[in-house]
């Protein structure tokens, strides 16, 4: 047990600053988070994207931990330079190793607090029903999606993502930093709870899977030539009709969810966020899922912090 220790990271995308700004504080004041008497380290992981109040310098930091990427030392750019170098000194076999990493991020969308997780690990799953179980937070669970790939926490052997919304890039706001506080410090006391055998996991995880992301429409100049409509605009989390109005154009022209999928109560996340309009990302759309927990889910995660 004496080997575990926690990652927190905070600004892998620089112009997200809440969470930047609170670890900010917190080295001010060590006090301000109680901390369980866990071993943990923080860090925020591209502080001259962060000084520039930029996403990034030269790529998405977010799509750099890939083993391609961390293994190719001909690849000189900023970015992929810092996801090595992190995974060197805080890696599972760095100088620094950490077994956890949660990576704490903002959104424009209205996400709420929400939790993101990347494929099904076992550790994952584990960890973050408690959470869910706690506070009651929808999980999005990204798989099957080749074009997203090389994400911070895929480099742990265990770890999520906190996203908190919405909020415009670049703005500090009261209600994103209380829910940071807030999921610091229960992913704090969960982690503590299954250290020392405490932790009671529910019987069932509810997460929404990745079906597929859809785009604008768009002119033939590659424009977007549409918005999201006001039925969709700001509903995260909402299930969808399959007649449901997705776009409409100036016109008054609409665009159904019929004409992007047959199917019926998809539920769409990440609707407009702004980092993803480079992405030809409009919203990404989920299948709600009801998972019986599994009792090698507890088993792999007690093994995993009493190291």
């Amino acid at each position: 047990m004496s080997g575990f220790q926690l990652l927190l990271v905070a600004g892998t995308h620089g112009n997200e600053i809440n969470a930047p700004w609170l670890f900010d504080q917190w080295d001010k004041k060590p006090t301000l988070i109680h901390t369980s008497g866990l071993n943990l380290n923080k860090v925020i992981a591209n502080p001259i994207a962060r000084k520039k109040c930029q996403r990034y310098i030269d790529k998405d930091l977010n799509r750099s931990f890939s083993p391609e990427l961390l293994e190719n030392y001909a690849n000189k750019d900023l970015e992929t330079c810092i996801a090595r170098e992190l995974v060197l000194e805080n890696g599972p076999r760095g100088n620094n190793p950490s077994q956890i990493v949660i990576d704490f991020h903002s959104t424009t969308s209205s996400m709420g607090t929400s939790i993101v997780v990347y494929g099904r690990r076992s550790v994952d799953l584990a960890i973050v029903s408690l959470i869910q179980k706690r506070l009651q937070v929808p999980i999005y669970l990204h798989e099957g999606d080749d074009s997203q790939n090389g994400f911070l926490v895929e480099a742990w052997p265990c770890g999520f993502v906190v996203e908190i919304g919405p909020v415009p890039q670049g703005v500090i706001h009261n209600k994103i930093i209380n829910q940071t506080l807030l999921m610091i410090e229960t992913c704090i006391e969960e982690i503590n709870n299954v250290i020392n055998n405490n932790a009671i996991f529910p019987k069932q995880l509810i997460i929404h899977r990745y079906f597929k992301s859809i785009d604008f429409p768009r002119d033939s100049s590659g424009l977007p030539n549409a918005f999201i409509h006001s039925e969709v605009q700001s509903k995260d989390w909402s299930p969808l009709s399959i007649d449901q109005n997705i776009f409409a154009n100036i016109e008054g022209e609409l665009f159904k969810l019929h004409n992007y999928s047959k199917e019926n109560d998809l539920v769409p996340v990440f609707i407009n966020e702004a980092a993803y309009a480079e992405k030809n990302i409009a919203m990404i759309l989920t299948k709600k899922e009801v998972i019986d927990f599994q009792t090698p889910w507890a088993e792999d995660l007690y093994d995993l912090v009493n190291i």
